[in-house]
């Protein structure tokens, strides 16, 4: 980078540390400031810490209030795709993810490809069977045309992992505009230390499993992870942490006759001090992009097993966990878990290699990698406003 501040305008819903998408833009946004640059938020709510400080500007797109989250992202597209079309010369880089505006971008990042999601094999909706999965099919549907035509009208596209590259490629955006750069995780926060069972009423004595997620959606596939530990032997428990409201996991697992092996928290607020207080984290998730809660179990030591469908699996080699091919495969769930469960030296010294793997993805690494991204679109705009300026000067002999 040659040191040039730039003005850069992110376009999300959220600018937080509390969200998965939020914080990485949250995390780029710090990181340009530090750097000197300014920043415009276009988005519904941002962090307070980040609207305090004089180089960052807010503009708040309301969010919609009309039926249905479909209309209510259609509204926010036009809003913001309005207010970048009327506001475009006072910006170095437009920086948008995913299908926000109903404008042009610079950069732009894919954290989830509905078209992947829809042709992944374990799409669960119909369109036929009832007026709900009309709804999620057609929802699904529109967004993976309205995501092209955003990636088609964006000059450099980020894919937050491999997985989601191949996605985006089938599209039919040309590979040289796409640059992977994967989600960050905070290994200052989710750090080894001492465990905390007692305070999640959980047992002092079974080989603990963590499984963290969206309880309300079946693509986290829970039910596998279930009658894979009905495989396994008794001293494996599970500890699911999720929202329980209208969830039917308990009954599952008391079905499978798992009721006291099987620990739900609800939703826990101190992520960190739990994954401290377990021995492993297992993630079969059915559809991924890149999971910030995978990264964060490699940050706090824990050996991981999971599926080639979770994005993210592509950055763990087998030192600091275990692959699957399939996500329904309960049989090889089962396998894996229980060479870790007979091993504990095994399973620590993947835990330590998972901790040294997740240094390198820290924030920060990830922010720079944006900031320096930016920096190259900047120079290759300039260089097409005014190729004369930046041609090679000629020496004469």
């Amino acid at each position: 980078m040659n040191g040039k501040r730039m003005r850069i305008l992110i376009v999300t819903h959220v600018v937080a540390k509390n969200d998965g998408q939020g914080r990485v833009n949250y995390e780029i946004v710090r990181a340009a400031l530090a750097a000197g640059h300014t920043v415009t938020l276009l988005a519904s709510r941002a962090a307070q810490e980040l609207l305090e400080h004089p180089g960052v500007r807010f503009v708040r797109i309301e969010a919609g209030r009309l039926p249905t989250r479909l209309l209510q992202y259609q509204q926010f597209a036009w809003k913001s795709g309005m207010w970048i079309r009327a506001h475009r010369d006072e910006f170095d880089i437009v920086h948008v993810n995913g299908f926000i505006a109903w404008a042009r971008a610079d950069v732009n990042t894919v954290h989830f490809v509905h078209d992947g999601w829809y042709r992944c094999g374990f799409y669960p909706f119909r369109f036929f069977r009832n007026l709900y999965h009309a709804y999620q099919v057609s929802y699904t549907r529109l967004n993976a045309h309205l995501e092209k035509w955003a990636f088609q009208h964006t000059d450099v596209v980020v894919p937050v992992s491999e997985k989601v590259r191949g996605e985006v490629r089938a599209l039919g955006i040309d590979a040289a505009r796409l640059q992977v750069i994967h989600n960050g995780v905070d290994i200052d926060e989710f750090a080894p230390g001492v465990a905390q069972r007692e305070r999640f009423g959980l047992p002092q004595a079974p080989f603990l499993l963590l499984f963290a997620g969206d309880l309300r959606v079946a693509r986290k596939n829970l039910d596998t992870a279930l009658r894979a530990l009905a495989l396994t032997p008794p001293h494996v428990h599970l500890v699911v942490a999720g929202i329980l409201r209208n969830s039917p996991y308990p009954a599952l697992a008391a079905s499978l006759g798992l009721a006291e092996r099987v620990h739900f928290t609800d939703l826990v607020k101190d992520m960190p001090a739990l994954m401290r207080s377990v021995d492993a984290f297992v993630f079969p998730s059915r559809y991924e992009a890149m999971s910030l809660v995978l990264l964060e179990a490699l940050a706090a030591a824990l050996p991981v097993v999971t599926v080639q469908t979770a994005g993210g699996a592509e950055v763990i080699p087998p030192e600091c966990g275990i692959v699957l091919d399939h996500p329904d495969d309960a049989h090889g769930l089962a396998d894996a878990i229980g060479r870790l469960a007979s091993d504990g030296e095994r399973a620590r010294k993947m835990g330590q290699a998972a901790r040294e793997l997740a240094a390198t993805l820290g924030w920060q690494t990830m922010a720079q990698r944006y900031l320096s991204l930016y920096e190259q679109v900047r120079v290759r705009r300039a260089i097409a406003a005014n190729p004369a300026a930046h041609a090679p000067m000629s020496v004469e002999s």
